[in-house]
């Protein structure tokens, strides 16, 4: 009978936290770590090498020599905004019922504009790199705006628009920025230091790491969107739309205004992502030959996240976490790879999500019809 209780208590307790996501990402993410140190182990590396690396991205400390070097904390933190900030652009989207794959265009798109806005805007200090901000979020707001007035008024996929959109944003990015006076096929002249969101006070503080001013925009953004979706009516109507478009618009809610609000908004998260790389991380435009992958990263950042604001700041930096210590790992003789194993396995095992409601619903029907006979 103990044994029975035990199990039964042990089962309640696993119920109660596979039906609770934000226990289900703890999971999910421990499991990764898990498959990550049996397959190190399997091909004969010590796992304690990528652990180290991983703690010495995350507090600037190497165990093995006894140093500390505040940069690696500048660089995982810098790692992570774009990946923030494109989590938030797929999880808001995701919480009004869509998919949004194209936050890599809507990034494209906010990081060309950024770069013609810091070659040819005014250069004043403050106003130069603002007014680049302002106009790449406006671009990656139109860039997504337009696969939501599609979604909402034709009923055309939001997958396949935004996959399409990715393309054209890609090649016309190319074929702009090749436009640009003094543009080889790899860069742009270099930016003027008024368009730079470089941080005098970051640069102290992490040892003259990348870390930039869009780390307070990334903050900023997760606020907004916390506040937006939890706190406002048009928070409430994106919610309802998400959860039965035609309920909502029996509610009186314009799933269609819905809709095209929604994607305008997950563009411009996007497209800030783009303006802060392009100005944050490097000193010149860049002629891009091939995706940065945020877009598509931030589709797993948000996944984990569970699409709430705190969720995906979390899971970006964890993200952010892993492609930081690559580099270290590899010092280690750790194969950097692990790494993208592992987020491919945290993404495998919380999209697996959806059949673990399945089994619960099954377990309390089976409970429900358990107790019925006995009753009878």
């Amino acid at each position: 009978m103990k044994k029975e209780r035990t199990s039964s208590r042990f089962m309640a307790t696993l119920e109660h936290m596979l039906s609770n996501d934000s226990w289900v990402s703890i999971l999910v993410i421990v499991l990764g770590f898990l498959v990550g140190t049996l397959l190190l182990l399997v091909i004969g590396r010590n796992p304690a090498g990528m652990y180290a690396a991983m703690l010495q991205t995350l507090t600037g400390y190497d165990i093995t020599r006894n140093v500390w070097n505040a940069r690696y904390i500048g660089e995982w933190l810098t790692a992570s905004i774009p990946l923030i900030l494109c989590g938030l652009s797929m999880g808001f989207a995701a919480r009004t019922g869509l998919f949004n794959i194209g936050a890599e265009g809507q990034y494209i798109v906010g990081l060309t504009v950024a770069q013609f806005v810091a070659l040819y805007g005014p250069q004043v200090p403050v106003l130069h790199w603002v007014l680049a901000l302002l106009a790449a979020g406006l671009a990656g707001m139109l860039w997504g705006g337009i696969v939501g007035f599609l979604k909402a008024s034709y009923s055309v996929s939001e997958v396949v628009a935004t996959i399409m959109l990715n393309y054209i944003a890609f090649f016309l990015s190319r074929w702009l920025t090749m436009l640009i006076p003094g543009t080889n096929t790899y860069r742009t002249p270099t930016f003027p230091a008024t368009a730079r969101l470089t941080s005098t006070l970051f640069l102290r503080l992490t040892n003259e790491s990348r870390l930039n001013l869009g780390l307070w925009v990334a903050l900023a953004a997760c606020l907004f969107y916390w506040y937006m979706i939890e706190k406002t009516r048009k928070g409430f109507e994106l919610r309802a739309t998400g959860f039965n478009k035609e309920a909502a618009r029996y509610a009186g809610i314009k799933v269609t205004s819905t809709i095209t609000i929604s994607m305008s908004i997950a563009g411009l998260f996007a497209g800030l992502a783009g303006a802060i790389v392009a100005l944050g991380s490097f000193s010149y435009g860049r002629v891009l030959a091939g995706y940065d992958n945020y877009g598509f990263n931030g589709i797993a950042v948000a996944l984990v996240g569970n699409s709430t604001a705190g969720g995906t700041l979390l899971s970006g930096l964890l993200f952010g976490m892993l492609a930081s210590a690559q580099p270290l790992m590899q010092g280690r003789q750790i194969p950097k790879e692990i790494t993208w194993i592992i987020s491919g396995l945290v993404v495998i095992f919380i999209s697996l999500r959806g059949g673990v409601r399945l089994f619960l619903e099954w377990r309390a029907r089976e409970k429900a019809r358990l107790r019925k006979e006995t009753m009878e």
